[in-house]
This record gives structure tokens, sequence and C-alpha cells, in this order.
């Protein structure tokens, strides 16, 4: 394929070496004549492992050249890979100028050929540079469709194409990425994309388009609480005496629970008997070694907040009548002792509104020893609260707050007519519910 790579930072230029590695034809493109210069002489304007003699291979063979001629680039591609930076405004927000002036300048070179791509098809934007959720739609869209005078889909397709190169190991990342993420606006767009990467390892994910810009955040994101978690938990070993590299090793070696896809889908608040306590009990013992862990001393909070979320939701429907499906602190077991049900149903029953809870696991009768203590110390009035079915809930209350995956409750949850819906645990048949004005997830 013909492609032009607007940009010649790390990302940029290590996308174009690499594609013309792979047999496309490239035109690098960037404001700065001295990275022109440098490519078209055959070397890397960056410092990075492998890339000066990609550069130098490629440029001999003709694979790639640069230019700081947007019209020529264009005009030269079929498909063009923006990968300018988006550095951070002092106050921490998105600097999206550059995206935005490249855009512009990419749009008015279409309106000058009509849009059209080579061979026939439209021509294909793509933006590799990390932007916050709703940028390719809501600003660089429009400012396409504005400076063409055409229509995204139509006359010109747009995509997004998060980059995962780790600088030190870009080159080696991008022949073997970890994934390969397409935000796509229609099909169209994406099978351009999808040709560009033929042949490299890696499971490629076609999704829409907000959700290839929320990918890397969420890698990003993920991976510096990785850091951060380890360096505090590293920090409060070391004050304790303990080897914490031993410590890790341990931890690491879990690949069940641990290094896993478990506890990573969003859901609701956590709690039980172990992990409030054990992190009330860590982060005590860091402040007594006068150890700073401000990630592990937020963890409680941040969970506070997402079971907030659930109380502002009700609020928002102001409705009064109230149905909770669940309450112990996980499915399969009657343990109430720090359930976070149990205190949404204490919020709210706090605040006035009129309750009904069923859980086929909990029956005041049968609560004993802890069990019983902690809920007549924090929700004394539970047997008046406490249902005996399913149909007793919903016949009751105005909006149910689904808190469970108990199959009588599931098969009884109303589509249409009956109470609103406030998901929890993202049911089963969420994704279809989602259209339905009658449902609200917690967090999806």
């Amino acid at each position: 394929m013909r492609v032009s790579v607007f940009g010649l930072g790390y990302v940029g230029c290590v996308s174009a070496a690499c594609l013309a590695s792979m047999g496309h034809e490239v035109i690098g493109v960037d404001v700065n004549p001295v990275k022109v210069d440098l490519v078209n002489d055959g070397k890397a304007p960056v410092v990075e492992e492998r890339i000066g003699e990609l550069i130098d291979e490629v440029v001999r063979t003709g694979a790639l050249r640069a230019t700081g001629d947007v019209r020529e680039a264009i005009m030269g591609s079929e498909v063009s890979l923006v990968c300018v930076g988006t550095p951070s405004e002092p106050n921490g927000s998105l600097c999206t100028t550059y995206l935005e002036r490249v855009t512009e300048q990419i749009g008015a070179a279409l309106a000058e050929r009509g849009g059209r791509g080579g061979r026939g098809g439209r021509q294909t934007v793509v933006f590799r540079s990390t932007m916050l959720p709703g940028t390719c739609l809501n600003l660089l869209v429009p400012i396409l469709e504005k400076s063409t005078g055409g229509t995204a889909g139509v006359d010109f397709s747009v995509a997004v194409n998060p980059e995962f190169l780790r600088e030190g190991t870009s080159v080696r990342d991008f022949f073997d990425p970890p994934k390969t993420v397409i935000g796509e606006l229609d099909p169209a767009s994406g099978d351009a994309v999808a040709a560009l990467y033929q042949g490299l390892p890696g499971e490629v994910f076609r999704v829409p388009v907000q959700t290839a810009e929320a990918v890397k955040y969420a890698d990003n994101a993920f991976h510096g609480l990785k850091i951060g978690f380890a360096n505090e938990l590293g920090a409060v070993c070391q004050a304790l005496g303990v080897d914490s590299h031993q410590v890790m090793d341990v931890f690491l070696a879990d690949r069940k629970l641990n290094i896993s896809p478990a506890y990573l889908r969003p859901g609701f608040a956590f709690g039980g008997s172990c992990l409030p306590k054990d992190l009330r009990s860590l982060v005590h013992a860091a402040q007594r070694a006068d150890v700073s862990v401000p990630i592990l001393s937020h963890v409680l909070a941040s969970n506070a907040d997402h079971l907030q979320r659930a109380v502002d939701m009700v609020e928002r429907t102001g409705k009064r009548r109230v149905g909770l499906f669940g309450l112990s602190f996980k499915p399969g077991t009657d343990d109430l002792r720090e359930s976070p049900l149990v205190e949404l149903a204490e919020r709210l029953f706090g605040k006035g509104y009129d309750i009904k809870i069923y859980d086929a696991n909990v029956s005041l009768s049968r609560l004993l020893g802890a069990n019983r203590e902690y809920i007549e110390n924090r929700l004394p009035h539970l047997a008046q609260l406490l249902a005996d079915s399913v149909d007793e809930v919903l016949e009751h209350a105005e909006v149910c707050l689904v808190g469970t995956r108990d199959p009588a409750v599931l098969s009884s949850l109303p589509h249409e007519d009956g109470p609103l819906i406030v998901d929890l645990i993202r049911l089963p048949d969420a994704e279809a519910r989602r259209a339905e004005p009658r449902y609200m997830g917690l967090a999806w």
C-alpha cells in the first residue's frame, strides 16, 4: 500500500520505517526540515534500537522517503497515519493543537483531490496519536468534513489505531505487538488499517472508535498503577525488614488471581472479611513506619466512591421505592461482613428510601455469630426489609438494584415494563438492555 506518516518522532519514525520494511511505499511528513533531511539521508531522527539500520535499508531501496509537503504526501498515498504529539497542557489536559493543525492540512489536501484515494478507493485517515475518547469523532472528524466538504465514511475513511510501542524496544514491539487495535468508523475504514499490518502476530481487535481511544489510556494507567503498587509495597516491605523481591516473586507466580483477568472487570464495590481489613492493616503498618503509600491508602476511599455512584444513580431517578437483589458480599455465601450491598442498603435506608431486599442465601433466622452481630450493628431493621421472593421485590420497587447473578433473579427481570433496573454486576444481557430507557449500568 502507499502510506503517508505524519510526524517523525518515535512513533511516526518507527511506524514509517517498519511499514516500509514490510513492503509498503511510505512517505514520512514532518514540519521539522532537519528530521526530513535526516530520513532522506538514511539516518534516524531518533535514538532507538535497530531504527538506524532499518531506515538506512528502506531509504536505499526507495521504500521510504520524507517531505515537509502535506499535499505531496496526500497525493502520493492512500492511507495516512497521523502520529503527531499530544502533550499535556499546564493544567494536565490533553493538548490537541498539533492534531488539529495536521488534520486541517490533510483535509485541505483531500479537498484538492476530491477526497479520493489511490487505486480507485477513498483515502483513509488513521489517527495513531494518543487521544481521549471522543476526540476523533467530536473534534477531528468535523475538521476533516469541514475542510473537505465531504462526509466521513462516504468520501473518506477514518480510523483510530493506537500504538503500543515502548521506547527502547519499539521496533521489536512493532513486529511482535501485544495486540493490534483498530477503531473503525465503518468496515471499509477498518479493512484498510488491517491490510497495513497483515502478517504480524497478535490478536486483532476491530472495535468502535471511542473504544480504541480508551484502550491506550487503560493500558498506560494500569502500567503506572502496577509500578506504583510494586514500589509502595517494596517500601513497606523494606521498612518491615522483608525482602520485597521475594514477596513479589511469590505474588507473580500466582497466575490464577494475581497476574490474570481476575478482578479486572468493572462491577460493584469490593467487601468481605479480608480485603478491607487487610488493606487497613497494611496502610496502618506503613503509617507507623513513616512510609508514604498514597496508592494503597486511597484504595478504600476509591471503593467507597464507587459504592456512592450506585446511591447517586438511585437518587437521580427521583423514585422512592427501591428493590435490592443480593446482600452477601459475594455469590454463593451468606457472609455479610463488610458487604458493599449491606452498606448500600444502609445508605439508602438512612436517606429514607422504602427498601425491599431479596437474597436467597440470607435469612435472618439463620444468621449466627459474627454475621448476626454485624447486621444488628449496621442494619438493625433488616428483618422488615427482607422479602421472601423475587416477585415480592419486583411488585414493591420502582427502582431495582441488581447485585446478584442468582438465576431466579435474572430470569425474572423485566425488559420493558416494571421497575427501572440499576445493574451493579453487568447482567448477561446488558449489551441488549443498554438500549432500553429503563436500564442503567453502574460503570458501562
